[in-house]
Order: C-alpha cells, then structure tokens, then sequence
C-alpha cells in the first residue's frame, strides 16, 4: 500500500512539473553588454578603434564647426611611432598646425617624438596613461588614467593636454564624460575613422574613404602607429586642398 502511495505521488509531481508553463520571454531580463551600453565593440589591439560612425553622448566632441570649409586630423599615438616622422615632415611641407592624442605610455616611449611634436607648434592632447576600457574603470582609476598622462606629457611639452582627451578604441559612455569632466577633459571622438589601422587595408582603401566622406568640419581619425598614415597623407592633404579644403588642428577647427 505504501510502495502504491509513494508511486502515485511521483506520477503527480512528474505530471505538474511538465505541465509547468515555459517562461515568457518578455518577462525574460537580458542584461547589456559594454558594447552594447556604449555603442561601440570592444576591438582587441591598442591600434583599433571601433566605428566609423560615432554614437551620441551628450557633452561630447565629434565635429568641427560645420560653416567653414576646414577638415580636422587628428592622430592618436598609442603604439608604434610608424608614421611619426612623415607626418611630421608632410605638416612642415604644407605648413600645418595637426592635433595628436597620446597616451602616457607612449609618451614614455617616445619622449624625443613628443617634444619634436609640440616644438613644431602642433597640439598635444590626452589618450590616458594606457589605453584602456575606460567604463571598466572605477570613477578614481578614470581619474588616474588621464591625470597620469597629463603629468607625463606635460613636462616634455611644457603644456597641459586640458581640456582634451580621447577615450580609447572609442569605448566610453556618459558617466565616464562626467568623471572625465570633473578632471578637466571633454571627449573628442571623431566624424571619420580613416581605418588606416584595419588588416588588409590598403593605402587605396583609406584615401578613397576619406575623399568619399569629406564634410565641413570633419573630425578625420588616422594613427601615428600604423605604415599606411605615413604613405598617404601627403597625397591627401594635397588632394584635400586642391578642393579648397582648409586642413586645421583641433583649436582651430572648433571656433
């Protein structure tokens, strides 16, 4: 009697629990990921950046003034010093003023370069200490991150990267503008990514993206760190201003 009573009471339980409604999808909570919260991938080397197109964060830098016919460049220095010298060269021969954002490692690597860089009057701004996720940072290692660059920089330069800076791979959301703001630094990120960083692009490749894409008060984003900057930008700049195009720093295109 005991072994049927005990039988039947498991048929019940087996019976109700496949009974058992499935869960409703809607009710199902899926948490984002970091890229999803900030609208850009997280890219595996310190080179890569994330998007051509930049996503909307309020308080943020992504173009110059649009009623001038003038384009930004700016090159971020975080790896190799590749492309150093010839763009260097390029912005004497056209006699520019160009915008570079360094990390403090990279400054600490290459301290001749940044010198060379700020004595030839162009900008110096900030990339962090060493390019990491910044929304994986706690509000005080955000802090430390451009405060520690700053210091670097600033005494081979002679000059503050405030108020500038540009998260690395793009990775960055409204609270880390908010820490970055409270440290004396507003966002910079870009209109254009030159993907002169990207495996297997050509220098083909990034001049056709660039003259594909040109607009008043682009924000154009190339790389110290790669080959294809060096080979190009001559014939770029010189393109850019057969069409009129006024090619400026950072300072100068936003006023």
């Amino acid at each position: 009697m005991v072994v049927l009573l005990t039988a039947i009471i498991l048929a019940g339980l087996f019976y109700w629990q496949t009974k058992k409604p499935a869960a409703n999808p809607a009710q199902i909570t899926v948490l984002p990921t970091q890229s999803q919260l900030t609208g850009q991938p997280l890219p595996s080397t310190e080179n890569k950046v994330s998007s051509s197109t930049p996503a909307q964060v309020k308080g943020e830098i992504s173009r110059g003034n649009v009623n001038k016919k003038q384009i930004i460049f700016t090159f971020d220095c975080g790896s190799g010093d590749n492309s150093a010298q010839e763009i260097l060269a390029v912005a004497q021969k056209h006699n520019l003023k160009l915008t570079f954002f360094s990390t403090g490692k990279f400054a600490q690597k290459y301290p001749d370069l940044i010198k060379q860089i700020a004595a030839a009057g162009h900008e110096v701004f900030n990339h962090t200490f060493d390019h990491p996720h910044m929304p994986t940072l706690t509000d005080g290692q955000i802090k430390d991150e451009l405060n520690q660059a700053d210091e670097i920089i600033s005494a081979l330069t002679g000059t503050t990267t405030k108020p500038y800076f540009r998260p690395p791979y793009g990775d960055r959301n409204e609270h880390v503008l908010q820490v970055a703001g409270e440290t004396g630094y507003q966002s910079v990120y870009w209109t254009l990514d030159a993907l002169d960083w990207e495996t297997g692009k050509t220098g083909t490749d990034v001049k056709q993206r660039i003259y594909a894409n040109l607009k008043n008060g682009e924000i154009i984003l190339m790389h110290v760190g790669d080959d294809i900057t060096g080979q190009v930008i001559d014939e770029v700049f010189t393109n850019l201003e057969n069409q009129d195009y006024k090619i400026v720093s950072l300072s100068e295109g936003l006023k």
